[in-house]
């Protein structure tokens, strides 16, 4: 769920603003998973516009504290939300800790870096949510930790009924600033996009793994 209408508006305009969301359906992206996408989000880009990343940073705390109450905690999930994670950890005053993917070959082997007691209570920031497979990995290795995942934030969601699932069945609230139907609604309303192409978005985001697949 978003935080709110507007900050999900907001923050829609302002990722479109600095082509951190493009949208192309007539030449569609292909995705790491192999699917094709008629949208590309990389939310890094927020890292290198101060004005924007306060603001991400800003709407991320205020609303942590909010929904979930001050945790001990803020975690990072590698290697995409490791800097608003930080942004946003220093600006709560917390101390903070990110997640590999999986566990290190060498040294101390670790999973999660840096300094956490068990059971302290975490937030887990995140840039985006597709499937929330490997974001959920992330909240796995913290309970495994000794941590009190309290809940998850990120920047984006695609809104993925298969996400909805997944968070469901790990019991962990998810919020987000913004998401794809707000994102959709303001690209029409500021002509980023046709109507006709809106239609197409929505085909995508029904049943992303099967579109622009041909047979």
């Amino acid at each position: 769920m978003i935080f709110n209408k507007d900050t999900a508006e907001k923050t829609a305009e302002l990722l479109l603003q600095i082509n951190a969301i493009k949208l192309n359906s007539k030449n569609p992206f292909s995705w790491a998973s192999g699917w094709k996408a008629p949208i590309y989000c990389d939310n890094r880009l927020t890292l290198s516009f101060p004005a924007i990343r306060n603001y991400i940073r800003e709407e991320f705390s205020k609303n942590i504290e909010k929904q979930f109450g001050k945790p001990d905690v803020i975690a990072g999930v590698a290697t995409g939300a490791i800097g608003i994670g930080m942004l946003v950890a220093e600006y709560m005053g917390l101390p903070f800790v990110y997640v590999r993917p999986e566990p290190k070959k060498h040294g101390r082997k670790n999973q999660v870096e840096g300094f956490l007691h068990k059971g302290q209570n975490v937030v887990v920031v995140e840039d985006l949510i597709s499937t929330g497979n490997s974001s959920l990995l992330a909240v796995d290795a913290l309970r495994e930790a000794g941590a009190n995942v309290k809940g998850m934030v990120a920047i984006f969601t695609y809104g993925f009924a298969i996400a909805e699932e997944n968070f469901k069945k790990s019991n962990l609230d998810l919020y987000t600033l913004s998401s794809y139907q707000n994102l959709l609604n303001l690209a029409v309303n500021k002509k980023y996009i046709t109507e006709n192409e809106q239609a197409i978005l929505k085909e995508w985001n029904a049943d992303p793994a099967s579109w622009g697949v041909e047979v």
